[in-house]
């Protein structure tokens, strides 16, 4: 599975310049505070030798070099990828492990995309199921008394995407994702044509005009229903010593005659 559409301008990167001899500590405390986490990989750097060079005045408290006399040092500078979210927390954690008085660094907005963190997933089927079958299946997993859908595309579904709530604003995202399937909920009736007028105008070939995906409106509230289930586990695994009650109470306000 993946994220469907990733969350974008979330991201920094951290330029900073540590002495030589210090640089291990550095860099290994902005890895512990979260920073250099890149997807399925951690502890991500570039790391470049140079020259810095400072005058500490008379009001000053060098960690190395002289007052009043220009100082040459070899140091490392380090550069690594934050969310932005953390910013202050490895911000603060630099301070604390570099050791100059006063650190120089430097924080770049980012237009890379998060692509662990964002909205609705997209993942595939061990094997590819039946329409009707995985429509019975969904029906039967989400607890729902009806499934709206578009025309069914007479082939076997493997690619699926997924939002809970109102997913409707995704659809060009599950399309171009290269999903079969799309359930959400909240669809409004012209916008199960969406995918048939966007086919016409593009002139693409993919399926025949409304026949790219199928789209699957479950409703707002069976689509967001496990949810609880998502804060009960975040709960009980970070606070031991919170007693957790997961409420059986159905809050779903729409009822189906």
């Amino acid at each position: 599975t993946r994220i469907l559409a990733p969350k974008k301008e979330a991201l920094l990167k951290l330029a900073t310049y540590v002495p030589l001899v210090d640089a291990p500590n550095v860099r290994q405390a902005l890895f512990n505070a979260g920073a250099g986490q890149i997807g399925n990989y951690s502890s991500c750097s570039f790391n470049m030798h140079g020259e810095g060079t400072f005058m500490a005045n008379n009001k000053a408290t060098p960690y190395v070099g002289a007052h009043n006399a220009l100082h040459t040092e070899n140091e490392m500078r380090i550069e690594t990828i934050l969310p932005r979210y953390l910013k202050h927390k490895v911000i603060q954690t630099l301070n604390e492990a570099h050791p100059y008085e006063e650190v120089a660094y430097d924080l770049f907005p980012l237009e890379n995309e998060w692509l662990t963190t964002g909205l609705g997933m997209i993942g595939e089927l061990p094997q590819a199921m039946d329409e009707l079958a995985i429509l019975t299946k969904i029906k039967s997993t989400f607890n729902c008394e009806c499934i709206r859908h578009t025309e069914l595309l007479n082939k076997p579904i493997k690619k699926i995407a997924l939002c809970g709530g109102a997913g409707s604003f995704l659809l060009e995202n599950a399309k171009n994702a290269g999903a079969q399937l799309f359930i959400t909920g909240d669809f409004k009736y012209h916008q199960f044509f969406d995918a048939e007028k966007q086919l016409i105008i593009a002139d693409i070939q993919f399926f025949d005009a409304e026949k790219q995906l199928i789209i699957a409106d479950i409703g707002h509230f069976e689509s967001e229903q496990y949810t609880k289930e998502v804060f009960f586990e975040i709960l009980t695994k970070n606070f031991s010593n919170f007693a957790v009650r997961l409420s059986q109470i159905n809050t779903n306000s729409v009822k189906y005659f």
